[in-house]
């Protein structure tokens, strides 16, 4: 009895180590799992930096080369600037450029609508579309009763053209000496006196008066027309005027009248004088 008891110590000693066993044998693979986890993280992030390091270097190095060039550049501006053939270049370049800008501009100024002047409206360029007859796509033009009008109110703007030129020709040949007056003018009653009254003109000066005259209005526009006088009296020698009564009283007063009329007149005037003893 006394030996079967002294076994079983030896029995209940191995037990307590073969769990120790397996306790260290966790315990290491645990601290070869967070190894193998550490240096997956190092080498992660070694390589991170090497990308951050490769991509700095590259920029470094483009920054470098381009301060180099800039460098290189300015130097050869301070030694002396762009060479000859440089500056030849830029200035040709320049005036093809503006060329091409000007070219460009007319192009679109010769495309541009043009607005035809007021004498030329019915008939002609593009505005005459507009006022007369009107195209619409796949239609015949429309509004041909307003064109026809048009060109009716035309023609006889153009007859009543004719004749009043015709009519102002026809007074013009009367004398050389024509006075545009009105009757009821005092300044034309003064041209009058001093023309007709104060001096021996030969032929004698022909006056009409636009108020009686049937194209009256229509000859006094004429006259602004062609002198740039639009009021009575208007004085013509020779189709050249003289001015209106203020004019014609200063060249009395002047006495430089006569002489006016024989420069003007020319050899149409037979003979002018003063008539003596006449005042103002």
């Amino acid at each position: 009895m006394g030996k079967y008891y002294e076994a079983n110590p030896p029995y209940y000693k191995e037990k307590p180590t073969k769990m120790a066993s397996m306790r260290r044998i966790k315990i290491f693979g645990l601290l070869v799992l967070i190894a193998v986890v550490s240096l997956l993280f190092y080498t992660s992030s070694l390589r991170q930096q090497r990308n951050v390091a490769a991509g700095t270097g590259d920029f470094y190095t483009k920054t470098m080369k381009g301060l180099g060039k800039q460098e290189v550049a300015e130097a050869g501006a301070g030694a002396g600037g762009k060479s000859d053939d440089d500056e030849k270049v830029a200035k040709q370049m320049a005036q093809r450029l503006r060329d091409a800008a000007d070219k460009a501009k007319d192009n679109a100024n010769a495309k541009a609508f043009k607005p035809d002047p007021p004498s030329q409206v019915v008939g002609k360029g593009n505005a005459a579309e507009g006022q007369g007859e009107r195209s619409v796509a796949g239609r015949k033009k429309i509004g041909g009763e307003k064109a026809q009008e048009v060109v009716k109110e035309k023609d006889e703007e153009e007859k009543e053209d004719v004749e009043v030129t015709t009519e102002l020709n026809a007074i013009l040949k009367k004398s050389p000496i024509i006075i545009f007056s009105k009757s009821y003018c005092p300044h034309s009653r003064r041209a009058k006196t001093i023309l007709l009254e104060k001096y021996s003109i030969d032929p004698l000066p022909y006056v009409i008066e636009l108020d009686q005259h049937p194209l009256g209005g229509k000859l006094q526009a004429r006259l602004a027309q062609l002198t740039g006088r639009r009021t009575v009296p208007n004085v013509l020698i020779n189709g050249v005027s003289i001015g209106g009564g203020d004019d014609v009283a200063e060249l009395h007063a002047k006495k430089n009248l006569e002489e006016k009329v024989k420069d003007l007149g020319g050899k149409k005037i037979k003979d002018v004088k003063a008539i003596a003893d006449a005042g103002l």
